[in-house]
């Protein structure tokens, strides 16, 4: 297929350690028009990503130049996941092109309203070489983030007082770099790093979690980070645990280690890529703490446990759901009317969704039997360290 004439394509990303996955994206849109890439700046994936790139951003500029595929390179003016915007507004390309993992219901809204067709890519490997990710191929560390499945907010004692309850995490696997300030305890994962560098050790991982927990808070902290961050960055597979009353350490704790369920919430749980929270969020302003609420966030909890146990999408769904809007009875700020526009994109095809962390964007994850588009899959950790 040769390149159509008088097109202009647009893509854009990091391209850091450049590599065969991103070589076979490039090409493939280059077939859609004369390729364009905008190139996220250096300080741009460290306000994202919270790390330095491996490659220069004129490295990276000059690697991108040298494919055949390439037709322009131009680092990114702006900052942010929407670092091109002003870019390509300039450019006024015919084709925005994302792979899976950038897509975004944001930039799919951008270009209906700019007049751009936007397409996704699927991330299939070049013949028979092996898929390749930046992620992969830095292997920076293998440590977890973790996802707040229901029932979470109990982990702090200031919500707990009103009512105990179990909250539950799954750990998941470090399949791609996700975004700063997203909910997906980033930042308890890097006092996981400065601890035990590139992985967790052969320890008792509710040993390890008591650990990270008083690492990431050090004595006089004012907003203590919830200890169902360290829990589930810690401890493999899904897990719940149990608060009492003002309590910021859980009394109990529960595991599912059979495989047959982990691998069933796997194929039913899509994310999409949102925005990272906006560095002036407070999302504990206007609350609405109460025993009705928290009573309402813990009876969610406990059935999304029994939908998950017994692999029911019905009651798993509905407890799954009933935990959000509990937490956002709670906490009115972590929705807002772009956020509500994003859910109202995959209401009719998704039994259940939330927010990642404590909202203001992040991720959206959903629960559906049906697969969900251009959506991130998502692997739960089963390693075990310690055993």
């Amino acid at each position: 297929m040769n390149p159509i004439p008088n097109r202009k394509v647009f893509v854009s990303g990091c391209f850091d350690l450049l590599h065969s996955g991103h070589v076979s994206f490039l090409k493939e849109a280059s077939q859609f028009g004369n390729l364009c890439v905008g190139l996220g700046s250096d300080q741009t994936i460290y306000d994202l990503k919270g790390r330095n790139t491996v490659n220069s951003e004129d490295e990276r500029k000059y690697m991108l130049e040298s494919l055949s595929c390439v037709h322009s390179v131009k680092i990114n003016s702006g900052n942010g996941i929407l670092d091109f915007l002003d870019d390509m507004r300039k450019l006024k390309p015919d084709v925005f092109i994302v792979n899976e993992d950038g897509h975004t219901p944001e930039k799919e809204l951008i270009c209906a309203e700019m007049g751009i067709e936007y397409k996704v890519l699927k991330r299939i490997p070049y013949a028979n070489l092996p898929a390749r990710s930046t992620t992969s191929l830095r292997k920076e560390t293998p440590i977890p983030y973790r996802i707040d499945l229901a029932g979470t907010w109990i982990d702090q004692p200031y919500v707990s007082k009103f009512h105990p309850g179990w909250a539950i995490t799954a750990s998941i696997e470090p399949v791609i770099d996700f975004n700063e300030r997203s909910g997906m305890a980033t930042s308890t994962r890097k006092k996981a790093i400065e601890l035990w560098n590139d992985q967790l050790p052969m320890e008792n991982p509710e040993k390890l979690a008591k650990i990270l927990f008083r690492y990431d808070n050090d004595p006089g902290t004012k907003d203590v980070s919830g200890s169902q961050d360290s829990i589930g960055i810690s401890m493999p597979g899904i897990n719940r645990f149990y608060y009492e009353k003002g309590e910021y350490w859980p009394s109990e704790f529960e595991k599912i280690t059979d495989l047959s369920i982990i691998k069933w919430l796997e194929e039913r749980l899509y994310m999409v890529t949102l925005w990272p929270r906006p560095a002036d969020f407070v999302v504990l302003e206007n609350t609405v703490i109460s025993s009705e609420n928290v009573r309402k966030l813990t009876d969610a909890s406990e059935k999304a446990w029994d939908g998950l146990l017994a692999r029911d999408i019905k009651t798993f769904s509905e407890g799954f759901l009933e935990s959000f809007n509990a937490q956002t009875r709670m906490f009115p700020r972590m929705v807002n009317s772009k956020i509500e526009q994003a859910i109202d994109k995959y209401r009719n095809i998704a039994s259940a969704w939330k927010l990642s962390g404590a909202g203001g964007g992040g991720y959206l994850i959903l629960i559906s039997e049906k697969e969900i588009p251009n959506a991130i899959r998502v692997k739960i950790r089963i390693k075990d360290y310690w055993i």
